[in-house]
């Protein structure tokens, strides 16, 4: 019996462009990261920094820029839920306007920020 098919290789064959374009966006949809300004007002301070989930708590990735009576800086993240304290000249704080707050292992609590997608 001969193979109907001469050529039996499928390797050099490609997904359909519009699928895989589609599937592309939708993964880009889910991880699309957004601007989210964080501030304080601590007009008193020499320092301050931010450090939660999305920074692995260092100290040193994200420190605040003073901006009149306080203090603020950006963050690009994708859409999660994430965990924070401010560091106001080596002193840890929580938030005073976040919204939600959950206990830590420290005694003390940690701020939540919520991005939405």
């Amino acid at each position: 019996m001969q193979a109907r098919y001469q050529e039996t290789n499928t390797l050099g064959r490609q997904a359909s462009p519009a699928k895989t374009r589609s599937t592309a966006d939708r993964t880009a949809e889910k991880t699309k990261s957004k601007p989210v300004e964080i501030s304080i007002d601590v007009p008193q301070a020499g320092s301050v920094a931010i450090a939660g989930t999305f920074n692995n708590w260092d100290l040193k990735k994200t420190p605040l820029q003073k901006d009149g009576n306080g203090w603020k800086a950006t963050l690009t993240l994708p859409p999660g839920r994430y965990e924070y304290r401010f560091v106001v000249d080596g002193q840890w704080l929580s938030d005073p306007k976040a919204k939600e707050c959950v206990s830590n292992d420290f005694g003390s609590t940690n701020s939540v920020l919520l991005v939405q997608q």
